[in-house]
């Protein structure tokens, strides 16, 4: 590292793009790298392994001319993003790909991945729709089954000792998010909401102990730093696959300041541990699956409700925007939920209908300035 770089500059560096220094010198001493796919897929279980769990993203795509030959156009435009880049090669460093039953376009970006690419191993596991004993139970078995097809492609033997150290260093990383977002409810809070996007997508994309070092570095810079004075509005961004800053950095050019988040890609991957005191294989079935609030849980309607809610007062948030992934069925039907939320909170909504690549982006300024101007209006 340049001994001029000090660590919040290399975990910006290394965010926009899937292959970094980090992960290819993981991989120049011969150690594997796993991809997944989705939140509700443990790290834990990777790390115990010895492997580097790798989250699937497509940050760095600009076009999806291979994907669209497999693809239907009108299929989530981030599933053909992620398609595109591992078509192309971008995602050779893999030694194999984890997936599971989260939505329709990405199980079948996932068959299309593993049928058009030779990705050496690759595991499906089911993840339930409930959270019940009877859930956590079937859930559990899943993964003692993906724990089983990790252990053979290792060579490792995961045991409960290692499990409990991979809790205990996944938690921690949990904690130091938590502690990294506790900078942005301040009144003028020291990072812009595009710095920590690219921060927190380094969690899945890099090992963990020297993202975890890093980041506490990063938090203590931080902590020094002057506060953000010069904005029009706090705001939250809502949606699934946020892992490119690009769209949050051309809000907060236009005067908004993003100070959390409720995506995939962000709060909802870190904001609850596991409980490192249980059976480790049961505690990260329980979490996973109780923890992560998300659209395709039917059951887990209310607690995301509450937590948004949560997040808007915490957080002091002045309006939130909902960036609606097109041909999305699972988000786009949170619609309804967000305005409601809205209406009950008396907080202005904006509902951005977007695509992964960044497109149309003269109507998305018209509309982010409008709806500023609108919150501006409303504290005169």
């Amino acid at each position: 590292m340049n001994q001029r770089e000090n660590a919040l500059e290399k975990l910006t560096r290394l965010a926009p793009t899937v292959s970094n220094s980090a992960v290819k010198e993981w991989k120049s001493e011969g150690k594997s790298i796993v991809g997944y796919i989705c939140s509700y897929i443990p790290e834990e279980i990777f790390h115990a392994a010895g492997i580097l769990p790798y989250r699937i993203g497509a940050r760095g795509c600009q076009y999806t001319t291979l994907a669209d030959a497999v693809m239907a156009p009108i299929t989530c435009s981030f599933a053909r993003c992620c398609l595109e880049l591992a078509l192309r090669g971008e995602y050779n460093f893999l030694d194999g790909l984890v997936f599971m039953n989260g939505c329709d376009g990405m199980r079948r970006m996932c068959d299309d991945w593993v049928h058009k690419v030779d990705v050496g191993f690759s595991c499906a596991i089911s993840v339930p729709h409930k959270t019940d004993e009877d859930a956590v139970e079937w859930y559990k078995q899943e993964l003692c089954t993906l724990r089983g097809k990790l252990q053979e492609l290792s060579g490792v033997s995961i045991t409960r000792e290692g499990l409990q150290n991979s809790i205990q260093i996944c938690n921690k990383t949990r904690q130091l998010l938590k502690r990294l977002y506790e900078l942005r409810q301040r009144h003028n809070p020291p990072l812009a909401g595009a710095e920590v996007q690219d921060i927190v997508v380094m969690a899945n994309a890099m090992p963990k102990q020297d993202y975890n070092n890093l980041l506490e570095e990063a938090i203590g810079e931080a902590s020094e730093r002057k506060g953000l004075t010069d904005y029009r509005a706090r705001l939250m961004i809502v949606g699934n696959m946020l892992d490119d800053s690009g769209y949050t950095r051309l809000i907060e050019e236009l005067g908004g300041l993003v100070v959390t988040d409720f995506s995939c890609f962000g709060t909802l991957s870190f904001w609850r541990p596991v409980n490192s005191t249980e059976e480790p294989m049961h505690a990260i079935a329980n979490a996973y699956l109780g923890g992560v609030t998300c659209p395709r849980m039917p059951c887990k309607q209310a607690a995301m409700r509450d937590l948004m809610k949560e997040m808007v007062e915490v957080f002091r948030v002045d309006g939130i925007i909902f960036e609606r992934m097109m041909y999305c069925n699972l988000w786009s039907g949170e619609t309804m939920a967000l305005e409601k939320i809205a209406q009950d909170m008396n907080i202005p909504l904006l509902v951005l209908d977007r695509k992964y690549i960044a497109a149309g982006l003269g109507q998305v300024r018209t509309r982010i300035q409008a709806f500023l101007e609108i919150i501006e209006g409303g504290k005169r």
